[in-house]
């Protein structure tokens, strides 16, 4: 039996459509399922949380929504053994990226039903999980600006959500000031001046396809560090074009580590969102949660 959360809303209205899609396979494939669409996050949590405590063989949870429907789920999923089945249907969709998962639905289908389950490293901060990455300080700000705006859901409805961060880069750095830093990587102290961002990712992407991290794995037991300091809003700027494709690792004013324990500090409070969704703020400590899921990939070619 497979269980499946929609997300109807995400996607500015794409859920919807993705899920017609994916109901049609499945009778067509006499494929034994049931299904709950969203009302909110933690309406989903609890249904979800019930219906895994109850005595069902569940083959996979099929998540239909975007990266924030997913990080919803995380607490109900975490440590169950029960696989993860991705269907991006969101604006970002870097957990789908993340994963290699197929953005055809008749293949996102096949991935469920005949893909590889991969244990999965989650990231852990102030009792909370994150799967894809936590965003502190520009970064962050400019996702809550994105998720705030009126031109994501333009974005969206044109079938260019990437464009709405472009925009909020634009939207973020007129009120946006650098501040000190001090990260703690396994124990050993670094300290920046004027530091715009620090990204932990457990994957490559965040953003809607940003490679802020090209060289994370989501199984290794480590958590990838991608801090931007000490430049001009201009050469801040000429990053994040250099984003789309990892080439930003090569900048004087970019940092890349790697650790199991990661603690933050700034010296003006900073936003910090796991998965595109605001979790908490500056100081932070954030650790690595080797192995605490299972997720649907595509089997190797």
């Amino acid at each position: 039996m497979y269980l499946f959360i929609v997300n109807q809303r995400s996607g500015n209205g794409g859920g919807r459509r993705v899920w017609s899609e994916i109901r049609q396979i499945l009778d067509d494939k006499g494929v034994t399922y049931e299904y709950q669409f969203t009302e909110s996050a933690e309406g989903a949590h609890d249904y979800l949380k019930e219906r895994l405590a109850a005595p069902v063989d569940w083959k996979a949870v099929g998540v239909v929504g975007g990266d924030g429907t997913i990080h919803s789920l995380l607490p109900a999923l975490r440590a169950t053994g029960i696989p993860l089945a991705v269907f991006p249907a969101g604006s970002g969709n870097d957990t789908a990226r993340g994963f290699g998962i197929p953005k055809k639905i008749p293949a996102a289908v096949d991935t469920m039903l005949q893909g590889l389950p991969r244990i999965t490293d989650l990231i852990s901060t102030k009792g909370r999980s994150t799967l894809t990455a936590l965003a502190v300080g520009f970064d962050a700000e400019v996702a809550d600006n994105v998720n705030k705006s009126r031109y994501k859901k333009i974005c969206n409805s044109l079938g260019v959500g990437r464009l709405a961060y472009v925009i909020g880069v634009f939207h973020t750095l007129l009120t946006f000031r650098p501040a000190e830093l001090t990260v703690e990587c396994d124990g050993v102290i670094h300290k920046y001046s004027s530091a715009w961002l620090t990204a932990v990712n457990n994957v490559i992407s965040y953003g809607g396809g940003l490679t802020i991290c090209p060289e994370a794995k989501p199984d290794d037991g480590l958590l990838d560090i991608c801090i931007v300091h000490d430049c001009s809003k201009l050469k801040l700027l000429f990053l994040f074009p250099t984003l789309l494709f990892g080439k930003h690792t090569r900048l004087p004013f970019v940092t890349m580590m790697r650790g199991k324990q990661i603690s933050v500090h700034s010296s003006l409070s900073r936003l910090a969102l796991g998965d595109g969704e605001q979790i908490a703020s500056t100081p932070l400590s954030v650790s690595a949660d080797p192995g605490a899921l299972m997720v649907m990939c595509p089997l190797p070619k």
